[in-house]
């Protein structure tokens, strides 16, 4: 096909010209093809080149083309489900990094407390840590530059850079009358994705999963060695809040208690390319103790598949609650100039033959009305309770004839609840108080600190003042059902700031309920043949009491 005054067209219209040339070629193309669905495509696209170019010509203000093609793109994928998106080249980037796992950066745990970006833990061994920054330190300044006010992500955005460049941090510090200078030199930051793991005293083992990254199964076997070493009698994996990550990591850290050539994932999509399975590679089973998984409402994607992986071969009991139900698979697709765009090509299936997706909370992510407001609770808890209802009839069964459930999220073995902060716990978690006035404690009261510190009576009234002097009220009633949460919670705080993040961990969770009781399960049962009976025993007493 010859095409008459091309130059004048490119010359006249710039990159309209270049786009009524590609549709041309295309329609062309679509007559010989007589293809029906790319014949309406085709003749869409020539639609909207002509409106780009009408108001290109005619709208009254100067466009900007570039912003009005990526409104473009972006309303049409908002007819798609909510985890199809396009990236700009930043987003991009930022995206690329946090499944990657590391970054160029100083190493540190940071908060926007107030206007100040505060720094809530420096990393071991990063540069940050070696140039003596402290938990409490406000950054104020970044290579001279106030991000006073400025938003997390943003001050984020000031102080990474390339690795080996240098940035100048300003700090104000906690008793501490002049603003301080720290030249820090960039350096690769890795994202642990396993926070803590350790041997508690009941001989338990225990270990977090924060989100499967690129690292994720080479340090799931470093701390497999090393509590294996140390004795221990069980395994606790927590899962909650875990948003998942990369597929192969999921596949790869079952594979640690499976075994060998066994199925985890199978996807199902439109392309040949998105039809495929998942079978664990390596000749790596651990043995030889009991493990429960934990999980919540907020574990997703990665997370469920490990967990329904270790529910359907029967290696874990899972416990929680029921997760959030993120079975579907995207795909990265790079773009021109930078950009990208995050595609939804297939579902997760795992071994059972369930589709762990719960395609109600697309739908509400994408309702009008959900985002607004304007649906009431108890219309969402009806769409809850017929999705429920369906999620129940998609039967399948594990390796030893257990029932499991398709197309809601992984239901754990034996549900546990949570136990509710009270309003007093929410205002000073709020407020950050703990954390405040462990800082300044530690001022001048550091040497005083040991590992099995403990929180003596005039030490809390301290504290409570301070947190009357910060406009918090409370009732003695309030006080008493708080008190639990604050002695621990300001004492994780303290030990922290002197021991690290790990010890301070430790004490955290003693407060937390979901994660005492699931430990309780260890204690009552001594395999996991004799906690899959226990699970079965306490549902049928949960279904009993709820029929009187």
């Amino acid at each position: 096909m010859k095409l008459k005054g091309t130059g004048k067209i490119f010359v006249s219209l710039g990159l309209f010209g270049w786009i009524l040339i590609a549709v041309i070629l295309v329609s062309s193309y679509r007559v010989d093809a007589q293809d029906t669905s790319r014949e309406s495509m085709f003749k869409k696209l020539e639609l909207f080149t002509e409106v780009l170019f009408k108001l290109q010509q005619n709208y009254v203000d100067t466009l900007n083309t570039d912003d009005l093609i990526n409104a473009a793109i972006e309303g049409m994928l908002d007819e798609l489900d909510p985890h199809t998106s396009f990236f700009d080249p930043d987003e991009f980037e930022k995206f690329n990094t946090s499944t990657k796992g590391e970054f160029g950066g100083l190493g540190i745990t940071i908060n926007k407390i107030g206007d100040y970006i505060t720094v809530v833990s420096p990393i071991e061994g990063t540069p940050a840590y070696k140039m003596g920054i402290m938990a409490g330190d406000k950054i104020s300044k970044v290579d001279g530059l106030s991000v006073v006010g400025m938003s997390t992500d943003d001050a984020i955005n000031e102080m990474r850079g390339d690795v080996g460049t240098k940035v100048v941090i300003t700090i104000k510090r906690p008793g501490v009358k002049e603003e301080l200078d720290f030249e820090i030199i960039r350096d690769t930051i890795v994202i642990n994705s396993i926070p803590y793991a350790f041997v508690m005293d009941n001989g338990i083992g225990y270990l977090r999963v924060r989100q499967f990254n690129a690292k994720t199964t080479t340090e799931l076997r470093e701390v497999l060695d090393e509590l294996e070493e140390e004795g221990m009698r069980g395994l606790l994996i927590d899962l909650r809040f875990n948003p998942g990550g990369l597929l192969s990591e999921a596949v790869n850290t079952v594979n640690e208690f499976i075994g060998k050539d066994k199925r985890v994932v199978f996807t199902k999509g439109k392309s040949d390319a998105a039809n495929q399975e998942y079978i664990t590679r390596y000749n790596r089973q651990r043995s030889g103790y009991p493990v429960i998984v934990m999980i919540n409402e907020a574990s997703a994607s990665a997370s469920e598949i490990f967990a329904g992986s270790m529910q359907d071969y029967d290696r874990a009991l899972v416990v929680g609650k029921t997760s959030y139900g993120k079975g579907s698979v995207q795909r990265l697709f790079p773009l021109s100039e930078g950009n990208g765009v995050k595609i939804t090509t297939a579902k997760y299936y795992i071994n059972s033959g369930r589709c762990i997706h719960k395609d109600l909370n697309d739908q509400l992510m994408k309702d009008p009305r959900v985002r607004n407001g304007d649906m009431t609770t108890e219309e969402i808890g009806q769409l809850r309770e017929e999705a429920d209802e369906e999620h129940l009839k998609d039967v399948h069964y594990t390796e030893r004839g257990r029932v499991v459930y398709g197309g809601g999220g992984i239901n754990p073995d034996l549900e546990i609840e949570q136990a509710k902060m009270t309003r007093l716990g929410m205002e000073l978690r709020r407020k950050n108080l703990t954390f405040k006035f462990a800082v300044n404690y530690m001022i001048d009261h550091e040497d005083e600190v040991e590992l099995d510190f403990e929180l003596d009576q005039p030490l809390l009234d301290e504290f409570l003042e301070y947190a009357q002097e910060d406009s918090v009220e409370w009732t003695e009633t309030q006080l008493d059902s708080t008190m639990s949460w604050i002695t621990n919670n300001l004492t994780s705080n303290i030990v922290s700031k002197k021991f690290g993040e790990v010890e301070g961990y430790k004490i955290a969770i003693r407060d937390d309920q979901q994660l005492q009781d699931a430990l309780g399960i260890f204690e009552k049962c001594k395999n996991l043949d004799e906690m899959f009976d226990y699970a079965v025993e306490q549902q049928a007493i949960k279904d009993e009491l709820a029929n009187e």
